[in-house]
């Protein structure tokens, strides 16, 4: 006759399991291929969108800071190959004029933001690799020039070659590690914001 006997830790362990297997399925369907940014343009209160500061045209105005805020919370849950739609909803047939000037001055501004991202992105890249070669520059006169002065092949040539190596581990570590993973978050930011200055634009009627 067997006699089933609870067991904490086993019981403890398929639990946790149980939990992260269901955050993980959480998280993977929480991101979606595809982004709906919904819009609504009105007469009325399509001055909300700008700078209150701006005088220039609607389609030449800077976005004001709480809307670009929402545009860019709209799209949280994208994932990397995600497509960005902008919704725009007009009440009125009058408020449609509104709509190319609107939607021109949003992909405008973002526009203008991914060429200056690309330019910070550019700069980035220019200088690790500068810092790269005088690192390589500094490590190979390093191992050039020490073994020339110093001919003893005694304790302290040893310890001098040793300091040499750990400080080109040093030294071309930073720069290494910069070229190799910090290029993805720019090159994810560019995409982003290139996708908000093409995203295709659907019209929709208000119900």
């Amino acid at each position: 006759m067997s006699i089933a006997i609870y067991q904490p830790r086993n019981f403890l362990s398929t639990l946790l399991k149980a939990i992260t297997f269901k955050k993980a399925v959480v998280d993977d369907t929480a991101l979606t291929d595809k982004i709906n940014i919904f819009l609504t343009v009105n007469q009325h209160t399509i001055q909300e969108h700008f700078n209150p500061n701006d005088p220039a045209p609607i389609y030449k105005r800077q976005l004001s800071h709480q809307f670009e805020q929402y545009i860019m919370n709209s799209i949280e849950s994208s994932k990397r190959y995600s497509a960005f739609y902008y919704k725009v909803t007009c009440k009125t047939e009058s408020d449609k004029n509104y709509t190319d000037p609107f939607i021109y001055a949003i992909k405008r501004h973002f526009a203008t933001k991914k060429a200056l991202k690309v330019a910070v992105f550019e700069k980035f890249r220019r200088r690790s690799y500068k810092v790269l070669f005088a690192s390589l520059g500094i490590v190979m006169i390093c191992h050039g020039v020490v073994p020339i002065i110093l001919h003893d092949e005694g304790g302290i040539h040893s310890a001098l070659m040793n300091g040499i190596d750990i400080f080109s581990w040093v030294i071309l570590w930073q720069p290494i590690d910069k070229l190799i993973f910090c290029w993805n978050p720019h090159l994810k930011e560019i995409s982003i914001i290139n996708k908000l200055a093409t995203a295709e634009v659907i019209m929709t009627k208000d119900a």
